[in-house]
């Protein structure tokens, strides 16, 4: 028994190669990619037809072959591991419908490399537009919420010590703007996968006086990949997406981890409802965050994958090769389809939490985040210098905690005494000049600078969100309906071919 595929070898393949490579990435991959294929094999043979490549006769019958093989959908294939790969397998089917001497023209001018490159190309554009679409919804929920929350007041953390008092629509509309340039980053990665590499053959092009710019016309791109060795050899478009969703994760990981913190009784600063909670099998009082924990996890779970790509692909000659050019994308088809339901999850999250606005006030009173307004008054007010004012508050904030006092009841004598003690000098800091700084309310209020949280501000800044939003969704939907549109364009012309008198 000779090779399936080849005459050049003489033996069937191992059973162990069939068992453990073949079978299994059939299994993975003719299914999922068998709409990209039959789109891939069509667009070719329009081309090969329009080049006068093959006869009107022959094109006739393989565009008849090729509607037949979409309408039945991948499950009529037989998968046969002795045929390697999906190429082959679909190659064979198609053979058998329009016979061997016409199904086997269809290969003329081109390779499974570029066929396989083109592939990976038109899948990741999908899966980025899907994921750009989950991102951009998740971004537009944080917007949302940051404008209803615009004036409640929590205590703001660094080194998860309470700092400053922000407000929870300023923390969403800080989540907001970094998830706006994750957004940016995949929108730019989408932009690099749009150069088609069909024609490059195994890397040294055709002889064949093929058009290329015809076929990337209709798969749907707006150029070819310039370089026939390139545009077989390079899966950075791939790389360059899996990063931006990488750091997407840590994004939305980072705030998952706040949550986390924040959810607890401890904190006890924002509650989830049970929808989105887990329990305990055998604590009954148990409430588990499970949707942040998933979260947070799953971050780990993209940088492993991005670093298997990474180390896969290193070493590899710059050429198409299994390993760096399948082996490689396994980890990528992976993360971006885990990374459309992650962010689906986290919209989920941002959307359902809700601070505890008394909890969030209570700390923020409590727990000396206005402490700096209050070194800032003694700097206005009493001409010191900030770091003079920093030791007058930091000696004050020592005094009541020392005597398990809260924030908000410290008083004008307890600074004035702590200056004169601190400084030498004569302070007298009013009452309600205390009073005001220490209110969190009014801390948020006077923080109006470029930036700040004051809540005008953040109305302001949510309203620009939310139109940078509906302009990112709108150039997101410009792309799919661009790719929709070339689809329905070659499955036209395609269905005209198959019209054609075959004789």
């Amino acid at each position: 028994m000779e090779s399936k595929v080849s005459r050049r070898l003489q033996q069937p393949t191992a059973q162990e190669v069939c068992d453990y490579i073949y079978q299994p990435r059939l299994n993975r991959e003719f299914a999922s990619g068998f709409t990209y294929l039959t789109d891939i094999n069509a667009a070719h043979l329009l081309m090969l037809h329009k080049a006068e490549l093959v006869p009107t006769r022959v094109a006739t019958l393989l565009a008849k072959a090729l509607l037949q093989m979409q309408q039945e959908g991948p499950t009529a294939v037989t998968l046969d591991p002795q045929r390697e790969d999906a190429y082959f397998n679909y190659e064979a089917h198609l053979m058998g419908l329009a016979g061997a001497d016409i199904g086997g023209r269809l290969h003329v001018a081109r390779s499974r490399n570029d066929i396989l490159a083109t592939h990976d190309r038109l899948k990741a554009r999908d899966l980025g537009l899907k994921v750009l679409d989950a991102l951009n919804a998740a971004r537009e929920v944080a917007v949302a919420r940051a404008a209803d929350y615009a004036d409640v007041v929590m205590p703001g953390y660094t080194h998860l010590q309470s700092a400053q008092p922000i407000s929870y629509g300023h923390y969403l509309s800080a989540v907001a703007e970094a998830m706006a340039r994750d957004a940016g980053r995949i929108e730019q990665a989408i932009a690099n996968i749009d150069a088609s590499p069909m024609g490059a053959g195994a890397l040294a092009g055709t002889a064949f006086p093929i058009q290329r710019e015809e076929t990337a016309r209709l798969l749907g791109f707006s150029e070819c990949v310039d370089n026939s060795l390139d545009a077989v050899a390079s899966r950075d478009f791939a790389w360059e997406l899996m990063s931006a969703m990488t750091i997407a994760s840590l994004t939305w990981g980072r705030i998952a981890q706040d949550f986390y913190v924040w959810a607890t009784p401890e904190f006890g600063l924002i509650e989830f409802p049970d929808s989105v909670a887990g329990t305990s099998s055998i604590m009954p009082q148990k409430k588990n965050p499970v949707v942040v924990e998933y979260l947070k996890g799953k971050t780990s779970h993209f940088i492993g994958l991005f670093t298997a790509s990474m180390s896969a692909v290193k070493g590899t000659h710059f050429t198409h090769s299994g390993d760096g050019n399948r082996e490689s994308m396994r980890s990528f088809w992976e993360s971006a389809e885990e990374c459309a339901r992650c962010l689906a999850l986290f919209k989920l999250v941002v959307d359902s939490a809700r601070p505890v606005e008394v909890t969030m006030m209570r700390k923020a009173r409590s727990d000396f985040s206005t402490a700096t307004d209050l070194a800032d008054a003694l700097v206005r007010e009493s001409n010191l210098s900030f770091r003079e004012a920093h030791h007058v508050v930091g000696a004050v904030v020592r005094q009541a905690l020392d005597a398990n006092l809260p924030a908000d009841s410290i008083t004008a004598l307890m600074v004035n005494t702590a200056a004169t003690e601190q400084t030498g000098r004569h302070i007298q800091l009013s009452e309600e000049s205390v009073r005001r700084c220490l209110d969190p309310n009014s801390s948020l209020t006077s923080r109006s600078t470029v930036g700040g949280p004051s809540p005008a501000l953040v109305s302001k800044r949510t309203a620009r969100q939310r139109d940078a939003v509906l302009k990112a969704q709108e150039r997101a939907a410009l792309i799919r309906q661009s790719v929709s549109d070339s689809r329905a364009v070659l499955q036209r012309e395609l269905t005209d071919l198959a019209a054609l008198p075959a004789g």
